[in-house]
């Protein structure tokens, strides 16, 4: 029975991902959470997830690393010692930087260090402790991919090119996890592991709700950019599409294609939006 474990599967994308992969009755699917009563009461809710007792939910903040240790050996409980896939999906998308440049955010320092400090933490720290206690799991699975959600606004090429200048300390932080990624290549690939960095696209889940009118009108110039960038763009993808795309890149993926250690979009490719 394939084994995914989904961390940040409480909402959004990472929900969606739990949802897709316990359709099959032959995936093991362990969802890894801060709120394990939340998310056991939301599941319990969703009549599409009836009956899916492949669907095991585990707590842990990705920033406690105790907690992530005790994870790693619950999942092996569950799953007999073993993970083929990671799902690396936890993050913070902070809105601090969601609408202006960075050189606005300087004029707020005190946030500013503390946003990209929690970034860090968060999206690259986290991780590097997920895959280091569940690998003694991964070394053992059938599939061996670990697959960390990124963002083309990490991609400096694409920052220069169409002047995207929002989300910088986020997007700074999903740069330093997409060195990490190739860094995890570089040592794994021998072990037959592929660890690969997938941008989902612009998905509706929600960062602007609450947002002022200001502050929409401040997002608009990014906006437009992936309008110019992929035209036909109107509007952020549903999360079921998404993930949907994402998959079918995750599948695909294999060390002998040259995908390790890479970044790539739900197209399979560095086309973003």
């Amino acid at each position: 029975m394939p084994s995914y474990l989904v961390t940040g599967a409480s909402r959004g994308i990472g929900y969606e991902f739990l949802r897709q992969y316990s359709s099959d009755a032959q995936n093991i699917v362990i969802a890894l959470v801060r709120d394990k009563l939340a998310t056991e009461k939301k599941v319990a809710r969703d009549v599409d997830l009836l009956g899916r007792s492949n669907i095991r939910i585990l707590q842990a903040d990705i920033t406690d690393y105790t907690a992530l240790k005790q994870a790693a050996v619950d999942t092996a409980g569950i799953t007999g010692g073993s993970l083929d896939y990671i799902i690396a999906n936890a993050g913070l998308v902070p809105k601090f930087d969601l609408f202006l440049p960075i050189g606005e955010l300087g004029k707020r320092p005190e946030e500013l260090t503390r946003t990209l400090r929690d970034s860090f933490e968060i999206n690259v720290i986290g991780n590097i402790h997920v895959f280091n206690l569940f690998m003694p799991l991964i070394l053992v699975g059938q599939a061996k991919k670990i697959i960390t959600i990124s963002s083309g606004l990490a991609d400096n090429s694409f920052t220069n090119q169409w002047g995207a200048a929002q989300g910088s300390l986020y997007a700074a932080s999903k740069a330093a996890m997409n060195t990490i990624v190739a860094k995890f290549n570089v040592q794994y690939k021998k072990d037959g592991v592929l660890f690969l960095a997938l941008c989902p696209g612009p998905v509706e889940v929600g960062h602007y709700d609450g947002a002022t009118e200001e502050e929409l009108a401040a997002v608009q110039p990014l906006l437009g950019i992936f309008k110019e960038y992929s035209p036909g763009y109107e509007k952020p993808k549903a999360p079921e599409v998404s993930v949907r795309m994402c998959r079918d890149v995750i599948e695909a993926a294999s060390l002998e294609k040259g995908d390790g250690g890479t970044l790539v979009s739900h197209y399979g490719n560095q086309q973003w939006v």
